[in-house]
């Protein structure tokens, strides 16, 4: 399966289980944790289940390549010599994080790890699921390109200096940040401070001052899609699903659930499988909320194509 395309980084987030911050350990000496200031000792580091807080933490300001490995697995040993390659050669832009899979296994869970190589991204503190396996280099740098398309749409677009790496080539200058439009940065704000419907309320302004903002609308859907899942657990969402099968209200927030992990055609299939039996009022629901889901996962996305022409064919 090939690494995915661009739209479908947009809203692949899984939000069930990464870190919780409040419970997090302080990391231990010598692990890494410095790397949540403004300078890391390298653009490649090691993670652990003890400092990945001050990873998330740096993941704010630069998106973070997360490498989950094995010494043991060959696949494993070369993709990391390509991610190390090609990490470096943004110079700043991205961060690689290698974590050993077998020895930290609070984080293999929750990057959902099923084999090594696994290969995700945290950009804004929010995990991105990106591909597991060995892809050719070429295939490799296309997604790094889509992880930085999904960093700047969301206001994530800095760069950490590395040591004295940046005075040898201090001749050219580094990257400037473009400043978000002023709602765009209140919502992102009120995102990092977990105030989901602030957010809201400062797209649906720019939104009103500007229906063409498409990003503005991709990110409504996205903070609507974190003000539904916000407080819920995972084994509470599924099950109220699984005991109720006819509650629309329930089928809608897990099919959330679906998409926030990644699985996309999951939470399409449910809700359009969904779409025949219902009454007008739950068809306009279920219309509604997939109409969200296709600006959360971009129209690029094949699987947005598929979809929507599923949905006309049950609305015609």
């Amino acid at each position: 399966m090939p690494p995915p395309p661009a739209g479908s980084l947009r809203g692949a987030v899984d939000l069930s289980s990464l870190v919780n911050r409040a419970n997090a350990p302080a990391p231990a000496p010598g692990t890494g944790g410095g790397a949540a200031g403004g300078t890391v000792p390298s653009l490649v580091i090691e993670g652990s289940d003890a400092n990945f807080t001050q990873i998330i933490e740096l993941s704010n300001s630069v998106p973070v390549i997360v490498d989950l490995k094995a010494d043991w697995a060959e696949a494993s040993v070369e993709l990391t010599a390509v991610l190390t390659r090609l990490v470096t050669d943004y110079r700043g832009r991205l961060v690689l994080v290698g974590v050993d899979a077998q020895a930290n296994p609070q984080l293999a869970q929750a990057f959902q790890a099923q084999s090594v190589p696994t290969v995700a991204a945290i950009v804004g503190g929010r995990p991105v699921s990106l591909f597991q396996g060995s892809y050719p280099e070429d295939e490799v740098r296309a997604v790094l390109e889509q992880v930085l398309q999904l960093a700047a749409q969301n206001g994530v677009t800095g760069t950490v200096p590395v040591g004295d790496t940046d005075a040898a080539d201090g001749d050219e200058a580094a990257p400037v940040e473009e400043p978000l439009p002023p709602h765009h940065a209140e919502a992102y704000e009120a995102i990092e401070r977990g105030d989901y419907q602030a957010a809201i309320a400062e797209y649906q302004t720019a939104i009103a001052q500007n229906p063409r903002d498409t990003l503005a609308v991709a990110g409504l859907a996205q903070v609507s899609l974190l003000a539904r899942l916000d407080g819920k657990t995972m084994d509470e969402v599924r099950s109220a699903a699984a005991e109720n099968p006819t509650d629309l209200d329930a089928q809608l927030l897990v099919a959330d659930l679906d998409l926030s992990g990644g699985h996309i055609d999951d939470a399409f299939g449910r809700l359009l499988d969904l779409f025949p039996t219902q009454t007008p009022d739950g068809k306009t629901a279920i219309r509604t909320r997939l109409l969200e889901y296709f600006e959360v996962v971009g129209a690029e996305d094949p699987r947005v194509a598929a979809a929507r022409r599923r949905l006309a064919a049950l609305l015609y």
